[in-house]
């Protein structure tokens, strides 16, 4: 249930009016928005008299929620919510998160977190741990991975962005600026639960067969837990079509944008498979209203040992987000 006050409550009618709901519901989230003020009411809201409470002098309008996801949901939020992570803010403008698909080696690393600072990018990417189809595929260096894109950052200045696959290596991560939750641990219970108790922001990536009510569902995992410090992703799904490696599906952008205060970004990179298609995919993403998009950028792409065939060269990639940069100048005109 959502309740709106109307412009002029004071601090101690609303802390009135929180205390006696607080005695029904599980609990009330305050939301104070541009323009008037939200009560989010979590819980069996079966108790409360709606009519009683719309009579209410400081209520403007009341409403049932129907959708099982709360926190994440535009009505509780009305207001987009900006997530800051080492001095960048997502949600506030348009974000560029790149670098390699894993950390290979440190003269690797140094060399694309160098180059896509140099070309414009406000967030540095790079894989540790790396779930694979195959076991017998490069796995990561997994700790020294982390290790190693510690030294990028402190070379750069850039925060990172790294995926998490096991609640036991959380300690590992104590360097990285925001934790990604991959594709394949989207509905991994557990660690959302995890992950919810961290003062941290969380990069949360779509399932590939997962609709989008699941993944804001997911996100509603970390929520509840007390982070509302949430990225999504889209980053392409499973369908018939085979000329690509995943789906690309750019409508689940503005829907994300109706449905929740989240910002959303895109991952072109995963969802193509192929480098030629990252840059178009990419400047639609910026055109459908995204807040950033995540490209997977590799020195060597021919000789990397993850995903080389997606990956762009820093000189694709400077151009890339000078089109980028020019389409958003052309789109703000």
């Amino acid at each position: 249930m959502i309740v709106a006050l109307k412009a002029g409550t004071t601090p101690a009618q609303r802390e009135q009016l929180v205390n006696w709901l607080a005695g029904m519901v599980t609990e009330v989230h305050v939301v104070e928005g541009t323009s008037c003020t939200v009560l989010g009411l979590i819980g069996d809201t079966r108790r409360i008299d709606q009519e009683l409470l719309e009579s209410l002098e400081i209520v403007d309008s009341v409403q049932r929620v129907s959708e099982p996801y709360k926190k994440v949901s535009r009505r509780f939020h009305p207001d987009d919510s900006v997530i800051e992570a080492g001095g960048v803010k997502i949600g506030a403008g348009f974000c560029v998160i790149a670098g390699p698909c894993s950390v290979e080696t440190e003269p690797q690393i140094l060399d694309v977190a160098r180059r896509v600072k140099a070309a414009g990018a406000d967030v540095l990417r790079g894989g540790a741990f790396k779930p694979r189809t195959s076991p017998y595929d490069f796995q990561g260096l997994k700790g020294e991975g982390l290790r190693l894109l510690s030294e990028a950052k402190r070379a750069t200045g850039l925060p990172l962005v790294s995926e998490i696959m096991s609640i036991e290596t959380l300690d590992l991560f104590e360097d990285v600026d925001i934790i990604q939750v991959g594709a394949r641990n989207m509905q991994n219970f557990d660690l959302l639960k995890e992950l919810g108790h961290l003062d941290r922001p969380i990069l949360l990536k779509r399932g590939l067969a997962s609709t989008i009510k699941e993944l804001l569902m997911s996100a509603e995992y970390i929520m509840s837990g007390g982070n509302e410090k949430i990225i999504l992703c889209e980053r392409g799904i499973r369908t018939y079509e085979t000329a690509t490696r995943n789906t690309l599906d750019l409508s689940a952008v503005p829907v994300l944008k109706e449905r929740t205060h989240l910002p959303v970004i895109v991952d072109p990179s995963h969802a193509t498979g192929y480098s030629r298609l990252v840059p178009p995919m990419a400047l639609a993403a910026a055109a459908a209203g995204a807040d950033g998009v995540m490209v997977e950028v590799h020195n060597d792409p021919e000789r990397a040992l993850c995903d080389g065939p997606q990956s762009l060269t820093p000189e694709q990639f400077a151009e890339l987000n000078g089109r980028l940069r020019k389409l958003l100048a052309a789109m703000e005109a």
